[in-house]
């Protein structure tokens, strides 16, 4: 009970970008949607475990709900020590199955070098561009018009088709700022 209760945190815990009905997402519901991304993507990944891409789209932003968020833009590394090592006691608080299991996904994901961490990093980067399309343009911050052209441009470029999809989400966002 304790541990989803400090989990329920991302679900109270907002992110800089907001829904398209106008209110600030939760970083709960990003991971739904990269998680949901993933599902969806199953097709074009046969050679990924796509389970294990969804296990680190789920658990991901985990050290968020004991720092908050902070914009990638705004982020730095001392903000990304802070937040792993609360992440990484709070894991060892965990059953140890548990524990050995998300450190595990947690360095695979840092290393980025499987096809599985490639995937989910740029599934991350990707639906924050889309749910930044998603919201009114009035939402937006300055520095987000240049931000949302060329973010995770280098997070695709081990795929064609994220590298296409990344390309259609560009679109759409040139599209919205003609608006």
């Amino acid at each position: 009970m304790e541990t989803l209760s400090i989990a329920e945190n991302l679900k109270n815990t907002t992110r800089h970008c907001y829904t398209s009905k106008g209110r600030h997402e939760s970083v709960a519901e990003h991971s739904w949607m990269m998680s949901l991304m993933a599902f969806f993507m199953q097709d074009e990944f046969p050679e990924a475990d796509i389970n294990k891409v969804i296990k680190m789209c789920i658990i991901h932003d985990l050290g968020e709900c004991l720092t908050g968020d902070i914009p990638v833009f705004d982020k730095n590394a001392t903000h990304e020590e802070k937040e792993e090592e609360l992440l990484y006691h709070w894991i060892s608080s965990l059953p140890s199955t548990y524990a050995g299991e998300m450190r595990e996904l947690y360095e695979e994901m840092k290393e980025r070098k499987t096809i599985e961490a490639k995937v989910y990093k740029a599934i991350d980067g990707l639906e924050a561009l889309i749910q930044h399309n998603l919201s009114d343009l009035s939402t937006w911050t300055p520095n987000e018009y240049d931000f949302n052209l060329v973010y995770a441009d280098d997070k695709v470029t081990f795929s064609h088709y994220l590298t296409s999809l990344r390309e259609e989400i560009r679109k759409d966002t040139l599209k919205k700022m003609e608006q």
